[in-house]
């Protein structure tokens, strides 16, 4: 099989510093390119120190589009629609946006919502994929089963806590490590942007649901992952909640069920999500959590692309956890 082919817009922030991670020692990928306006000549690794000694590659202005099989979008949100807008791609060109830019089903675009555990089979037909967001993707792994087999007939209490690296590169006044470290934060109580990506999803799999996901997203003082804890109603028992989750990521490359109470350092650093259950008298409680940077970014962009391009989901993705 030939090597695909890709080429990486915006290239100089976290994201786009994973996915290079993963692109570079990926067996089947060549990168083509990696544009960024601000560090054109530069050596990619004098902006991801962490790539020193493993690539030769150097940041550029131009855009070989006809060159590549796949183009991954990494720019801020909203530029990526301007850059749609602004240039006219070969039709044989794949697409994997990691911004909110097409996230959003709407009949102006062709954008595939790209949750493997969501729509595999859809992804592997697409030309475009819209990667899902980090809160997003950890949110939506402890909720699909249930929406699967129309179980969510409350309300849904969310509260999820995520590392400083979701703030993107640029320091800002509650990211810079002085503000961040020791702290702990509230911010967008009840209205964060991935609400609608994730309502979006659990109506897919249950029409009409209506229900409130009542999400607190919380700023963590460390630098990567997201822990969910979500709970709702729940009839049955854990063991009949366990055989629903088990079957329905029965196939899934990335997601498991594990038995005993996890910690965020199992997957860090991978592109796994992981659940535990917990019954509570009425109620279930759930335990996701995945590497925003991967998961939540740019692993799930490199499975997307995999299962686009027709090879095994995994590929590249082995990932060693940050376990100690």
């Amino acid at each position: 099989m030939n090597k695909i082919k890709v080429g990486v817009i915006g290239g100089a922030g976290y994201t786009a510093g994973e996915l290079l991670r993963i692109l570079i020692h990926h067996p089947q990928v060549d990168i083509v390119f990696i544009n960024s306006s601000s560090n054109a000549g530069n050596p990619i690794d004098e902006v991801h120190s962490g790539l020193t000694g493993e690539t030769d590659l150097v940041f550029t202005d131009a855009l070989p589009l006809d060159k590549v099989d796949v183009l991954f979008l990494c720019s801020a949100h909203g530029d990526s629609k301007k850059f749609m807008d602004a240039n006219e791609l070969p039709a044989s060109v794949k697409i994997v946006d990691l911004s909110t830019d097409y996230r959003e089903a709407r009949p102006d675009h062709d954008f595939v919502y790209g949750l493997p555990e969501l729509n595999r089979d859809a992804i592997r037909k697409a030309r475009r994929i819209a990667n899902p967001g980090c809160f997003a993707t950890a949110i939506q792994l402890a909720l699909l089963p249930l929406a699967a087999n129309g179980l969510l007939t409350d309300e849904v209490h969310v509260n999820a806590i995520t590392g400083s690296t979701g703030a993107g590169v640029k320091p800002g006044p509650t990211s810079h490590f002085s503000w961040r470290n020791n702290n702990i934060s509230i911010y967008k109580a009840f209205e964060h942007q991935h609400l609608q990506e994730i309502g979006q999803s659990l109506r897919q799999l249950q029409p009409g649901m209506n229900k409130a996901i009542n999400f607190i997203p919380v700023r963590g003082n460390f630098t990567r992952g997201i822990y969910v804890t979500a709970y709702t109603r729940f009839d049955g028992t854990l063991d009949e909640a366990l055989a629903l989750y088990t079957s329905y990521y029965n196939d899934a490359a990335f997601t498991f069920i594990v038995p005993k109470n996890p910690d965020l350092k199992q997957v860090v650093n991978t592109n796994k999500g992981i659940l535990y259950l917990e019954k509570h008298g009425d109620k279930l409680l759930v335990i996701s959590m995945i590497d925003n940077l991967l998961k939540g970014a740019s692993g799930q962009a490199v499975q997307n692309m995999n299962l686009m391009m027709g090879i095994d989901e995994k590929t590249g993705l082995n990932l060693k956890s940050a376990g100690f």
